[in-house]
């Protein structure tokens, strides 16, 4: 066996639980003689933040859990074992390079605030260690965007025109197909199967739960949900005047919460979504769907940019909304009991399924920062804890939107939950099953 760049590599799974389309998976079984891979749950995401929430609610746990299991499997069919652990992720991934003497770690890279000091830690730590950085949960080639880091656009528009007048869209990683991966692999890494030192570190084992919401985790129920939204049902051929649905599974396309757990890669989507266009028609609703996933990737880049004004009070314009937070109206939105029916239903949706939609989300947030007039960040905080397809930069970028604190240009927009209900469930059919 030819002898590579390194001996021993680790993965570093965080947001990226598949093997398709995996840059950082790929290029370590490249560099490395021998490679394993590990996943660790921080204990931390279950302590409630001074919010009163947790990063991590019922209904991700269990999708989170489902796809682990999925993917322990898929490595195990290509002779990776995936070690779980639990634990702070920093101590966890150094006492392995300790203990075994790893010299090549990799990761995906995500602008997450946490997910950045992490990486951060982990070079000062061990600066001798080779770190391979991959950029596929992104849509956009980053080092070919069209503008400065320092000078994006904080506006969704202009920052469009400009990466629309010259498009780098990532390209699906072809050539590591799943059975061609795991030939590779077969090949060269079978003799280091299981001889990780996993000492003193504490064994994660995810739960073999169910849903009930309609989504299972895992890269293989990502794969199918999109075949079948796309080739199967046609649906994205009306994307445009369904998504502003409320209740259902077909209004609205359902990938992210796969893309936010990385069961699935932006790029493999539009690959599909390129190959549904050629096949089947190409119109305003298939392009709405990319719009989407330049929202995505436009709020992850203002992540990036921003770093913690993405928290503040005062969002990335640093202009603090004259409100307060209130324990009383705020529990009376979380567990909907406001004065809107329409606010209400939405939230026990929420509750119920781990799902709301867009439109529900918009106006869910207007109530929560005109009508009740609260601080938005706890807002952001419920969101983070109980949506299925939490992510960070969306859900941040989304709520400062919403708040007038953001990168909305026109500032604080309050919607008129009356016209909206009498627009979205004129028969009050969503009301009524959630009420």
């Amino acid at each position: 066996m030819k002898t590579k760049a390194h001996k021993f590599g680790l993965h570093l799974f965080r947001h990226d639980l598949r093997i398709d389309d995996n840059e950082a998976l790929h290029k370590l079984v490249n560099e490395c003689d021998y490679v394993v891979a590990a996943y660790i749950f921080d204990p931390e995401n279950l302590r409630r933040s001074k919010y009163g929430h947790c990063h991590l609610g019922k209904h991700r746990h269990t999708f989170l859990d489902q796809g682990l299991l999925a993917l322990e499997a898929a490595l195990n069919d290509a002779n990776i074992d995936l070690h779980m652990f639990s634990g702070d992720p920093v101590r966890s991934i150094s006492e392995l390079i300790n203990n075994n003497n790893i010299d090549c770690i990799s990761f995906e890279h995500h602008y997450g605030f946490n997910e950045q000091k992490q990486i951060a830690q982990l070079r000062k730590l061990h600066p001798k260690t080779h770190l391979i950085d991959g950029q596929s949960h992104y849509l956009l080639m980053h080092d070919a965007l069209p503008f400065d880091m320092a000078d994006m656009p904080d506006v969704f528009s202009p920052f469009r025109r400009k990466v629309e007048k010259n498009l780098t869209v990532r390209k699906h990683l072809q050539e590591y197909l799943k059975e061609e991966f795991n030939q590779k692999l077969s090949q060269t890494l079978s003799v280091h199967k299981s001889l990780l030192n996993t000492e003193p570190l504490v064994s994660y084992k995810p739960k073999h739960t169910s849903s009930k919401n309609g989504y299972t985790g895992g890269e293989e129920n990502a794969r199918a949900r999109i075949n079948d939204y796309f080739f199967n049902t046609d649906s994205i051929a009306s994307y445009k005047e369904t998504r502003n649905g409320l209740d259902g599974w077909d209004f609205s396309s359902r990938f992210s919460a796969y893309l936010a757990a990385g069961f699935v890669s932006p790029a493999y989507i539009n690959q599909q979504l390129t190959k549904y266009e050629a096949q089947r028609v190409k119109n305003d609703s298939t392009y709405w769907l990319f719009f989407e996933l330049l929202w995505r990737e436009f709020f992850h880049l203002q992540a990036k940019k921003q770093a913690g004004l993405f928290f503040n009070f005062g969002g990335i314009q640093n202009k603090p909304p004259a409100v307060m937070h209130n324990d009383a109206a705020f529990m009376q939105w979380k567990d909907g009991t406001t004065a809107y029916p329409i606010v209400n239903a939405a939230m026990k949706q929420l509750a119920a399924t781990g799902f709301m939609s867009n439109r529900s989300r918009q106006l869910v947030a207007s109530c929560f920062v005109h009508e009740l007039q609260l601080d938005w960040r706890y807002g952001a905080a419920y969101f983070e804890e109980v949506l299925i397809d939490f992510d960070v930069a969306s859900n941040y970028g989304n709520w400062q939107y919403l708040a007038g604190v953001g990168s909305d240009p026109r500032g604080h927009r309050q919607f008129n939950l009356a016209k909206q209900t009498e627009i979205y469930d004129p028969k009050g059919a969503f009301i009524s099953k959630w009420q």
